[in-house]
Order: C-alpha cells, then structure tokens, then sequence
C-alpha cells in the first residue's frame, strides 16, 4: 500500500492585487474580529503588505484619492517699531465677536475684520 502525501506550500512570486482584493483583506485584517495574523495566512499576505495597504487607505492612495496638501508656513521677519510723532488713531467702537470652535481655540474679532481672512484662519484651526 502506497501513501500519498501532498505538500501545499505558499504561492511563490509576486502577485498583483485590486484595489477592492485589498480593501477585502484590509476588512478581515482589522474589522472587528479581524487578525492580521490570521488574515496574513487565509489570503497568502505578508503583513508588511497589509500594514502597507492600510496606511495607503489611510491616506486615500489605495483608492487614488489625493488629500488636498496642508498649508505651509513661510518665514517672516518682524522689524523693530518704526517711531512716529503723529499719535496712533483712536480705536473706533465697533462690536466685537466672540467665536468659540469645536476644538476649544476661543477668537475675538470686531466689524472690520476682513471675512475672507477671518474663513480662512477657522479653516485651518477647525482641523
């Protein structure tokens, strides 16, 4: 009597996946009862590529989304004060406005401010 025994051993090379094969294993590796340990062994993965995949779908480069970049600073340099003879206007009396945002950062701001400046800096402490 002869035995016959059956080696199965991991798909050799590289393969190609889709972005919806990805997101599938992305789901089994970190949805709610998910383990990359056991994903890794269910669909032949590496977990470096699932950890790979995850921060691409993190960023929207798995599915080709570009995030908008984040506003960059530029350098600047304040001058001393330039000394005058002639006195500084007197503040007029407008109103003021007081804003809190979600994030807690409190602004006061008055009538004169410009809006679409003043859009701009709540864009930017919203996030």
């Amino acid at each position: 009597m002869t035995t016959r025994i059956e080696v199965a051993g991991r798909v050799s090379g590289r393969r190609r996946w889709t972005v919806e094969q990805k997101l599938a294993i992305l789901r089994d590796a970190f949805g709610p009862d998910g383990s990359v340990r056991a994903a890794c062994d269910r669909h032949e993965v590496g977990s470096g590529a699932i950890y790979t995949w995850r921060r691409q779908a993190m960023s929207g480069e798995l599915a080709g989304v570009r995030l908008q970049a984040l506003p960059t600073f530029s350098e600047i340099e304040v001058a001393d004060p330039v000394v005058r003879d002639v006195a500084p206007p007197a503040p007029s009396r407008c109103g003021q406005i007081g804003i809190e945002l979600p994030t807690g950062v409190r602004l006061t701001v008055d009538a004169m401010v410009d809006a679409d400046a003043l859009a701009r800096v709540i864009a930017v402490l919203v996030r």
